[in-house]
C-alpha cells in the first residue's frame, strides 16, 4: 500500500547524508512539497517509489514506507556529480536498470545550472522500459513547477538569512530610540528609523525613497530649513534611484563632482539600494552631510546598509509579494491613521471581486487564474497614490481606501478600474478570455469599527453587484434588501469579539441514543450558544455565518476545544463510569488554518488520556472542499484515539466518492434526507443505501433531525444506529445534563467553571 511518508529528525544537525548535515536542509520547509508529491503520484501511477530530495540529497517527500537505499544512491551520486562538476549539463535526466525495476533520476536545475533538487522514482519492468524521455515528458509539469517552487524557497531563505545576520546590530542602534511605541504603519517606521540613524551617524538629512510605492519620506537634523532638505531631494533623487538601480550596491560619493545632477550640491552623499522581492531594487535609502564634515566611514556604510535591509524586511511584510499591494493589516493601519487624523473628512471604501475566477482556473489551470490576479492587481496599483491606498484582501479579492473624497469620485475611480479590468484582453492562444470584475463603494461612517464597518458593507454591496449581473458597480445603500444579512454580520462583529474577549459563548449538550441498545454509551453532540453583552440569546445561525464571513471560527473553535479538554478532564473518571463521550464540531475555516491545526494537536496530545470521551464530527461539505487536509487531520485525530463522525452525510454530490479516502468512523446523515422518510419512498432507498455502505465498511450511521416517532421508528427499520434529534432530546446546558448524568453538583460546578 502506497503511503505518504516524510522523513523524521529533519533538523538533526548530527544525521549526516553525502558529507552534508541536515541542517542545509531545513532550509526547503518538507512540508510544502506533498502537494507535488502527491502530483507526482497522479502522473505516475504505477510508480514503485517516488521521492523528493534537495539538493543536498536529503529527502524531503517519499511515497513509499519501505527503504529505498539504492534510489538514495543513485540520488547521492547526481548530487556528487554536480559538486564536481562532471555532468552533462544538456541531460534532463536518466534511466538505470536495477534487477527487474527501472529507476529514473531528474535533477532540477535553476537557470544557472545550479541544483535545486533531485526527483527519482522506480517502476517494474514489463517487457521494454519507458525511455526517461517518456518519463520525462509526463512529468515535465511538475518538474518545471517544483523547480521554480525550491527556487524561489531557497532565494526567500538566503535573502532572510542575509536579514537575520545583519540586523541585530540595527536591533541594539535602535533599542534606546523614543519611538519604540506601537507602529502605525510603515511610513511612519521610515520615519522612526531615519530619525534614529540621523542622530547616529551626524548627517543633515537622509531620505527613503520608493516610486512605486508612492513612498517619500525623509528627516533633516536640527538647524536645516525643510526647503533645503526637500530643494535637495527634488534635485537629487531620480539620479539616486537609477544610480542604485545600475549598481545594487551602496555608493559614496566623498567627494564632488562637476557634471550632471549631483553637480555643485556642497553635500557628500550616501546611497544604499532597497531591495523587494528576488532582489528587485524598487528604490533608494539616502543621507548627505556638508563638505566640511568628515567622509562617510565604512562603518557607516556597513549601518545604512543593515538599515535598508530593515527597510526591505517592513516592506515585505507590508506589501503582498505576488502582487505589490499593500496586505491588509497595513492597509488596516493606515486608514486607522488617517481616520483619527482627517476625523472631518469623509473617506470611502472601494471593494473588487474578480468575477468566476474558479472558472478559470477549472477550465484553463491555476497558473491561468493566477496571472489574471496579477494583472488586475497591476491595474489597481497603478490607480494608487498617496490619497489611495490599495490592498490584496484574500486570494481574488481586493481593497482600495480612498481618503478625502466624496461618493461621486469614489464611484468614478471604481468605474474607471471596472473598465480597465473588463478591457484587459487576456488571451489564450488565439482565444481572447473574457475577465470582469464586481465592485462595491461605501462611505467610512463614525462607528466603533469604522474602516471594518465600511469594508463589510463595501463587500455587500459587491456581492449586490454578482447578484445582478457581474461586472459592475454598486453603491451600498441602507435600505436595499438584498444585503441586509451582510449588514446584521457586520453588527455582530464586534459582539462575536467580545464574547471570545469575555467568554459569553456556552455549551449545549443533544443526546444520540443507540437505537440497537447494543453498548451502554451515553453520546451527546456538543452545540454552541452565544449571549450578548446583556445576556440575550444570539441565534447559531446568524453568529456563524457573521464568525465565517469575518474568518473569526477558527478562533471560536479554539475556545471550544480548551473549554471541552479542560471540563472533560477535570471529571474524567466519573464519565467513564456512566460511558460518557461528547462530539466536538470543527468548522471548515479551522480546516484551512495551520494555526489552528497546529493548536489541535498540541492540546490533543496534552489531553491524551481522554481521547475515548470525545469524537470529533466535521461536515462533509468542509471535508470535500479540502480534501487533503480534512484527510491528514482525520488521520491524526485516529491516531491520538478519537472517533471522527462525517457531518450533514448525502448533502453534497461526491459523498460516496470521497468517504472511501477518508479515515472517519461515523457518517451521520443529513437531515434532510431524514425529516421527509415517511412519505418520500426516495429517501427511504438512499438513506438504506447509505447504511449498506456504512456496514460493509465498518462505519456506524447517525440519523440527524428525528422530530417524531414515525421517524425514529423508519430510521430503525432501515439499520441505521444512533438518532438525534427533538424526539430524542433537545439541547440543554452542559451543566444541566451533567448533573444529572453524574448526579452531582460537583459535575455542573466544574462545567461552570470552565465556561470562566
Amino acid at each position: 500500500m502506497i503511503k505518504d511518508t516524510q522523513r523524521e529528525n529533519m533538523h538533526s544537525s548530527s544525521d549526516t547524508r553525502s558529507g552534508h548535515t541536515l541542517e542545509a536542509a531545513t532550509l526547503v520547509d518538507s512540508t510544502s512539497m506533498n502537494p507535488y508529491g502527491q502530483l507526482f503520484k497522479m502522473l505516475m501511477p504505477r510508480a514503485l517509489n517516488i521521492a523528493i530530495h534537495d539538493r543536498n540529497g536529503v529527502q524531503l517527500w517519499s511515497a513509499d514506507a519501505c527503504e529505498t537505499v539504492i534510489l538514495q544512491d543513485l540520488v547521492d551520486d547526481e548530487v556528487a556529480h554536480h559538486q564536481l562538476g562532471e555532468l552533462d549539463y544538456a541531460s534532463t535526466g536518466r534511466v538505470e536498470t536495477l534487477g527487474g525495476e527501472s529507476a529514473y533520476v531528474f535533477p532540477l536545475r535553476d537557470a544557472n545550472r545550479h541544483l535545486l533538487g533531485v526527483v527519482v522514482l522506480s517502476c517494474a519492468d514489463r517487457g521494454t522500459a519507458r525511455s526517461v524521455e517518456m518519463v520525462g515528458g509526463l512529468l515535465r509539469p511538475a518538474l518545471d513547477v517544483l523547480t521554480r517552487e525550491l527556487a524561489n524557497q531557497y532565494n526567500i531563505e538566503s535573502l532572510q538569512s542575509d536579514l537575520r545576520l545583519r540586523d541585530g546590530d540595527l536591533a541594539m542602534m535602535l533599542s534606546e530610540d523614543d519611538g519604540a511605541h506601537e507602529q502605525i504603519n510603515e511610513v511612519d517606521d521610515f520615519a522612526r528609523l531615519l530619525k534614529a540613524c540621523l542622530q547616529h551617524i551626524g548627517s543633515c538629512v537622509g531620505a527613503v525613497i520608493i516610486p512605486e510605492k508612492n513612498i517619500v519620506v525623509y528627516r533633516a537634523s536640527a538647524g536645516i530649513a525643510q526647503h533645503v532638505s526637500s530643494d535637495l531631494l527634488n534635485r537629487t533623487h531620480r539620479h539616486l534611484v537609477s544610480l542604485v538601480q545600475v549598481q545594487r550596491r551602496a555608493v559614496v560619493l566623498n567627494r564632488s563632482i562637476d557634471t550632471g545632477p549631483l553637480a555643485n550640491i556642497d553635500y557628500k552623499v550616501l546611497a544604499c539600494p532597497i531591495l523587494y522581492g528576488a532582489r528587485r531594487v524598487i528604490g533608494v535609502l539616502t543621507f548627505f552631510t556638508p563638505m566640511a564634515h568628515h567622509d562617510f566611514t565604512l562603518r557607516e556604510i556597513h549601518l545604512v546598509e543593515l538599515l535598508a535591509r530593515r527597510i526591505s524586511q517592513i516592506l515585505l511584510q507590508s506589501y503582498d509579494s505576488a502582487t505589490g499591494l499593500l496586505t491588509r493589516q497595513s492597509l488596516e493601519k493606515r486608514a486607522a491613521k488617517a481616520i483619527a487624523k482627517q476625523s472631518d473628512h469623509q473617506h470611502h471604501v472601494i471593494y473588487i471581486d474578480i468575477d468566476r475566477l474558479h472558472v478559470l482556473n477549472d477550465l484553463h489551470g491555476m497558473h491561468v487564474g493566477d496571472d489574471v490576479i496579477a494583472r488586475a492587481a497591476a491595474i489597481i496599483r497603478g490607480a494608487t497614490s498617496s490619497r489611495v491606498s490599495a490592498s490584496k484582501i484574500s486570494g481574488d479579492r481586493f481593497a482600495l481606501f480612498v481618503q478625502q473624497s466624496k461618493m461621486k469620485d469614489a464611484t468614478t475611480l471604481a468605474e474607471t478600474l471596472r473598465s480597465s479590468i473588463a478591457n484587459m484582453n487576456y488571451t489564450i492562444g488565439a482565444k481572447v478570455i473574457d475577465v470582469s470584475a464586481s465592485f462595491g463603494v461605501a462611505p467610512v461612517q463614525h462607528t466603533e469599527h469604522p474602516l471594518s464597518h465600511a469594508l463589510a458593507t463595501a463587500e455587500a454591496a459587491c456581492k449586490a453587484a454578482k447578484d445582478r449581473g457581474r461586472g459592475r458597480v454598486e453603491v451600498f445603500q441602507d435600505a436595499d434588501h438584498s444585503i441586509i444579512r451582510r449588514v446584521e454580520d457586520v453588527s455582530l462583529l464586534g459582539a462575536l469579539r467580545e464574547a471570545l474577549d469575555r467568554d459569553l459563548f456556552r455549551l449545549h449538550a443533544q443526546p444520540i441514543i443507540d437505537l440497537n441498545k447494543s453498548t451502554g454509551r451515553q453520546h451527546f453532540e456538543l452545540l454552541l450558544r452565544m449571549t450578548d453583552s446583556d445576556g440575550a440569546a444570539i441565534p447559531a445561525e446568524k453568529f456563524f455565518h457573521a464568525a465565517e464571513r469575518y474568518q473569526l471560527a477558527p478562533a471560536i473553535d479554539r475556545w471550544v476545544v480548551n473549554y471541552v479538554l479542560e471540563m472533560v478532564s477535570a471529571i474524567a473518571p466519573k464519565l467513564r463510569r456512566v460511558g460518557a463521550c461528547f462530539a466536538v464540531n470543527l468548522s471548515g475555516q479551522s480546516l484551512g488554518d495551520d494555526e489552528f491545526l497546529a493548536f489541535l494537536e498540541e492540546k490533543l496530545r496534552d489531553y491524551s488520556a481522554i481521547a475515548s470521551l470525545i469524537s470529533f464530527e466535521l461536515t462533509e461539505t468542509a471535508a470535500v472542499s479540502n480534501i487533503v487536509r480534512a484527510e491528514a487531520l482525520m488521520r491524526k485525530l485516529r491516531q491520538f484515539g478519537h472517533e471522527i463522525a462525517l457531518d450533514d452525510f448525502g448533502k453534497g454530490l461526491s459523498s460516496l466518492s470521497y468517504l472511501k479516502s477518508l479515515p472517519v468512523t461515523c457518517v451521520k446523515i443529513d437531515g434532510e434526507l431524514i425529516r421527509d422518510l415517511v412519505q418520500n419512498p426516495r429517501s427511504q432507498a438512499m438513506v438504506s443505501a447509505v447504511v449498506q455502505l456504512a456496514l460493509a465498511m465498518k462505519l456506524t450511521t447517525t440519523a440527524e433531525c428525528i422530530e417524531n416517532d414515525a421517524i425514529k421508528q423508519i430510521v430503525s427499520e432501515l439499520g441505521v444506529d444512533h438518532a438525534q434529534g427533538y424526539a430524542i432530546g433537545r439541547p440543554r446546558p452542559i451543566e444541566q445534563v451533567l448533573h444529572e448524568l453524574l448526579g452531582t453538583k460537583q459535575a455542573s460546578d466544574v462545567a461552570l467553571q470552565h465556561a470562566g
